[in-house]
Parts: C-alpha cells; sequence; structure tokens
C-alpha cells in the first residue's frame, strides 16, 4: 500500500504513527499528529470527491459511524477502493486497527497498538463502580446510548452510563430527565461538543463533574496507549460545580 487518504480522525492518528509516508490526505478534523502536513479534503459528514481523487489514493479509510454512506458510495462510484471500520468496544477497535494497518494497508504490526493492548490489560480492576450520564452535545442534549466505543471505555474504569439499554446509540434526552435520573457522576467529554468548565457543569448543580479528554475517550488509535490513565485521573478528579 502506498498512498491512504484517511476520512477519520483517528485512524489518520493511526496511520501516521504507523507509516507517515502513506498518508497522502485527511480531513479538516485531522488534528493529530500535531503538525500533519497533507492536503485537507474537507470534513468527516462532507469530504470532496474531487479532492479525494486528485490525490489518486490506492485506498479511502472511513468508519461506519463517523463517515455517511452517501459520501462513501460516491468515492466508490468514482473508482476508489473504500475500506470501512466498525469500531463500538475496545477489542473491536484492536481488530480492526490491526485488520486494517497490516492485512488491508499491508503495514508492520506497529509497536504502540501492543502497547495499547498491555495499557489497557494492566488497568487494575476498578475499587468501585459509578453511575454516570454522559453527554456528548447540547442543545439539544444528547447523550451516549447503547453499543457505543466510549461507553465501552467507561465501563472498564468503574463507570455504568445510565443510558446504557437505550434502544438508541445517541438519544436526545431533554435535561430535566437527565437529572431526574440522579446520575452519581457527570461526564463531560471535551469533543465532538467542547465541554468546559464553564460550559456543561453548571446544567447538573450538586453532581460531581469529571470533564475529559474526548480524544482519549473516542477516538481508537495511539491514544489508547495513555488513555486509561489519563482518563482515570480526570475521572478521580471529579467534583460538583461551585
Amino acid at each position: 500500500m502506498r498512498r491512504v487518504v484517511s476520512l477519520v480522525p483517528s485512524l489518520t492518528e493511526a496511520v501516521a504513527a504507523t507509516a507517515p509516508g502513506v498518508l497522502v490526505g485527511a480531513t479538516d478534523w485531522c488534528s493529530h499528529p500535531a503538525g500533519l502536513a497533507v492536503p485537507r479534503i474537507g470534513g468527516t459528514k462532507n469530504p470532496d470527491p474531487a479532492a479525494v481523487r486528485a490525490l489518486a489514493p490506492d485506498l479511502v479509510i472511513a468508519n461506519e459511524e463517523e463517515n455517511r454512506a452517501v459520501d462513501l458510495a460516491a468515492l466508490r462510484a468514482a473508482g476508489l477502493r473504500v475500506h470501512v471500520t466498525e469500531v463500538r468496544t475496545l477489542d473491536q477497535a484492536f481488530a480492526e486497527l490491526d485488520h486494517l494497518l497490516v492485512a488491508v494497508c499491508g503495514l508492520a504490526r506497529p509497536r504502540w497498538l501492543d502497547e495499547a493492548v498491555a495499557a489497557w490489560a494492566e488497568l487494575p480492576a476498578p475499587a468501585g463502580r459509578r453511575t454516570a450520564v454522559v453527554p456528548i452535545w447540547r442543545r439539544p442534549w444528547m447523550v451516549l446510548g447503547r453499543d457505543t466505543f466510549a461507553g465501552d471505555l467507561l465501563r472498564r474504569l468503574g463507570v455504568d452510563h445510565q443510558q446504557a439499554a437505550h434502544p438508541e446509540r445517541y438519544p436526545a434526552i431533554p435535561l430535566p430527565e437527565l437529572r431526574a435520573a440522579g446520575p452519581e457522576l457527570v461526564v463531560l467529554p471535551d469533543e465532538p461538543y467542547r465541554f468546559t468548565a464553564e460550559d456543561g457543569p453548571e446544567a447538573f448543580p450538586g453532581t460531581p463533574v469529571a470533564l475529559l479528554s474526548g480524544r482519549h475517550l473516542t477516538w481508537y488509535g495511539p491514544s489508547l496507549v495513555t488513555a486509561p490513565q489519563v482518563l482515570a485521573a480526570q475521572l478521580a478528579a471529579a467534583r460538583p460545580y461551585p
């Protein structure tokens, strides 16, 4: 494999960390590794097919959740090879990354992937468990529901999100209903919505709030090496809104 265009920020980082010369294009949202100097081809939801074709890639890599089927169909119709990943658990992330990098791209299995597997395997059992609401957006309020990668990571860290059995994966739930559920913890990542100490915690007065790195909670790539330590520390720092 010689030329790859990535439509997913976490996969961009994974390829760049494994064989940087292979990556020839990425989305506007691909922020890692820092200083990545490749042509940008639009967003994850609206890539420019002409810009992708102009890069003459051997492969376009995507994800069934982050990218729209209509955009992937347009790229295939243009004669491009598109590989779509599905990642809903940590174990699935490790398997998909190995398959993508080794079997699909023909690269050597990277050391960082083995380090990530080891980091999560060595994670101590949680001292206790807490129930949480995990918003990912506001206006309207949307939260983690069933079958999500972020939910699986939180579970391994001792956090059970209250909408894990919801029929939707990212349901919109009114704020009064989220409060009424009585969570022991509110988890606010800084992506896709950029929750901050001033934007989000005030909606849940009296409940401890943990501000989490969205990259470590939702990206499946080299960030998984440090994610257990980063997320555990941020969860431990949870405090009620002042």
